[in-house]
Formats: C-alpha cells, sequence, structure tokens
C-alpha cells in the first residue's frame, strides 16, 4: 500500500514539472531577437521605396526561420540602417523586408 501512495505522489508531482519543463521549450528561431530603433525602421521603408527595389520572385514563401532559395540574391544592408542590422543581408519579398543570416541564408527578422 505504501508503494501505491508513493508512486502516485511520485506522479502527481513529476507531472506539473514536465508540463513547465513542454512550455519553457524554445527554438532556434525563437532565439534571435534583433531590435531595430524607430528612426532606422523608417529609413529602410524608405530606401525601398526611394530606390523602387523590386520584390523578387520566389516559389518558396519566404518568412521568418525559413532558408532563402539559392537562386534568390541577398543584398547588403546600407550601414544607415542601423548597427543592429549591417551583419545581415535583406531580401525584398512580398512587400516586406526581410533580414537574412548570410552565413544560413536563414531569414531571422521580418522589418515592419
Amino acid at each position: 500500500m505504501k508503494k501505491i501512495v508513493m508512486l502516485a505522489m511520485a506522479t502527481a508531482l513529476a507531472g506539473p514539472m514536465a508540463a513547465h519543463a513542454q512550455t519553457t521549450v524554445t527554438t532556434g528561431a525563437a532565439t534571435s531577437s534583433i531590435q531595430i530603433e524607430p528612426q532606422y525602421r523608417t529609413k529602410i521603408k524608405s530606401y525601398v521605396t526611394e530606390h523602387k527595389i523590386r520584390p523578387v520572385e520566389s516559389r518558396e514563401r519566404i518568412i521568418v526561420g525559413a532558408k532563402v532559395p539559392a537562386d534568390v540574391e541577398l543584398q547588403a544592408v546600407p550601414s544607415d540602417w542601423g548597427p543592429t542590422v549591417t551583419k545581415y543581408r535583406y531580401v525584398y519579398s512580398g512587400d516586406r523586408v526581410m533580414l537574412v543570416d548570410p552565413a544560413s541564408r536563414t531569414v531571422v527578422h521580418e522589418v515592419d
């Protein structure tokens, strides 16, 4: 009888711990946090319209966390877009500027 009670108690305690562990799991895409100041967001949006950047065409949808297809050319980020984004490249797709990690070709941020 003691074994059954102990087993029930252990199960009751392990349940909430297991549920807590599941809710704190993060993925690689979620760990990339890029902060862009409002004045730089404005510069980015102005750049795209002033330079009449044409959106790229791709069969795959380009979204945060996805890899940009090899046939899509990555563009250099202008230095006046701010110090937090100069290490990235960008792709203009579907009226959205997407920042891309050039080493992995993974989209790390959508400029909204």
